[in-house]
């Protein structure tokens, strides 16, 4: 469903009138298209001259030059697409002075949809360094609240040993790439946390997928049919799986992208052991699993009935727990299989009328944080929590309910099914293999949780 208000303060007399008045106008995003560049135009690099962080930022700047970026070190009067602050060396609070403040010396000359990417470190030994490494998150977070333009601000935190992971390694560039891009258009305020080495960078960033054979389950419209086809374009061969009674639609979808169908109940006792037998059968090998068929049934918890409060947490929970455990327990999924879950802010911060749904979806966020320690190693597991989502769902909502949800964050504005999309088919991908039991939101940073 089309936002009419952002349409039309962003148009003519009208724009000129909300801008007068000091009314919300979100900016129009700049989403992904096959073909773009890994980053819009320039890009700086700021490391607040300390030694440690310097040298990552050179690692980085190499990346981005093979990449076709120009890489600036220095403002140098120009408009760039992105600015990389660099705190990875950063040991005391004192420390994030230099870059931060060089930032946001440098926010006048970000382009409109830019980026701000923080890369830091994670954990630490001391109290003064996890103190400085968790200041970072506070800074991207609200230096994001500070956007302005459809501009975006995120971290990149790497984990494990200090200086065990490269900056260079594949899930800490596949991520930055993914930030610069417009595949993150509707991420703000997040941050993707790299763990290892594992991953491998694509031969084609393109088609990563290529050669992957995909299962999407709920997959006949909104947001499955959008990550369907985003999982095709990047090179996926997509089985599509949805109830019979969405039969023409899932057919529809399949045909679109050249998949295969399978009508299914995915809270059926044998729905696991069906997806494992027509990914083999049909495609030789499954190598990632996208949980995205879910329902809803709201009531106030005083009104809730024994039936709406199991066939929610039936489908959206326990549905995907049995088909991973039988899916992983064969020992016929790839050996660098993707398990990818769909959750919700409902789940993080909850919502008023969906206690039934919230607990599902903050239990599709305890299954991947489990499943992410536990997979055999090489294989992910992860979940995406959406935010406001214009889909067929949202738009039933009434007239000022979705109007409220949809300003109700930095951006302004409601996403799009591709949004939540393009952070599966990321999350999906050979780069992101060093990323493991996180969940990333796609909610244009969402004024409830963090």
């Amino acid at each position: 469903m089309s936002d009419k208000y952002a349409e039309l303060v962003n148009s003519g007399l009208a724009g000129k009138l909300a801008k007068a008045l000091g009314l919300p106008r979100p900016a129009r995003l700049r989403r992904y298209s096959p073909g773009d560049n890994a980053a819009a135009g320039p890009v700086l690099i700021l490391d607040g001259d300390h030694l440690a962080s310097a040298k990552d930022g050179d690692a980085l700047a190499e990346v981005l030059l093979e990449w076709g970026v120009d890489v600036r070190r220095h403002p140098e009067g120009e408009k760039f697409a992105a600015i990389i602050p660099v705190f990875s060396g950063a040991q005391e609070p004192e420390d994030l002075a230099g870059a931060a403040v060089a930032t946001g010396q440098a926010l006048r000359s970000l382009l409109p949809s830019g980026r701000v990417i923080a890369i830091s470190r994670g954990g630490g030994l001391t109290p003064a360094q996890v103190a400085t490494r968790r200041a970072v998150t506070g800074f991207t977070r609200s230096l994001a609240k500070e956007m302005r333009a459809g501009s975006t601000a995120n971290g990149i935190v790497v984990t494990g040993e200090e200086r065990d992971v490269p900056i260079a390694a594949p899930s800490v560039i596949g991520a930055l790439r993914f930030l610069l891009s417009g595949r993150s258009a509707y991420v703000s305020g997040q941050f993707i946390e790299v763990g290892s080495k594992a991953g491998s960078v694509p031969d084609n960033w393109e088609l990563p997928l290529e050669g992957k054979v995909a299962v999407v389950t709920g997959a006949a419209r909104g947001i499955g049919a959008a990550i369907t086809r985003v999982l095709a374009r990047d090179g996926a061969t997509v089985v599509a799986v949805d109830m019979p009674s969405a039969g023409d639609a899932l057919a529809r979808i399949t045909n679109a992208v050249r998949g295969t169908a399978l009508q299914l109940d995915v809270t059926a006792g044998d729905a696991g052991a069906e997806i494992l037998e027509h990914a083999l059968t049909r495609h030789g090998r499954l190598d990632i699993v996208v949980h995205n068929a879910g329902i809803t049934r709201d009531k106030m918890l005083a009104n809730m009935d024994d039936a709406r409060w199991k066939s929610v947490i039936g489908v959206n929970v326990s549905a995907p727990l049995a088909i991973t455990e039988e899916l992983v327990a064969s020992g016929k999924l790839a050996n660098d299989a993707r398990i990818i879950g769909l959750s919700s802010t409902s789940g993080i911060a909850g919502n008023r009328g969906q206690t039934n749904y919230a607990a599902s979806k903050a239990g599709v966020m305890g299954m991947v944080a489990a499943l992410g320690a536990k997979l055999p190693a090489g294989t992910t597991a992860n979940a995406v929590a959406p935010g406001f989502i214009e889909t067929e769902m949202t738009a039933r909502m009434p007239t000022v309910s979705r109007q409220v949800a949809r300003r109700l964050n930095s951006l302004q504005q409601g996403g799009l099914p591709i949004d939540v999309a393009e952070t599966i088919a990321f999350f999906a991908a050979p780069q992101a293999g060093g990323i493991t039991g996180t969940t990333l939101r796609v909610c244009g940073q969402n004024m409830v949780g963090a």
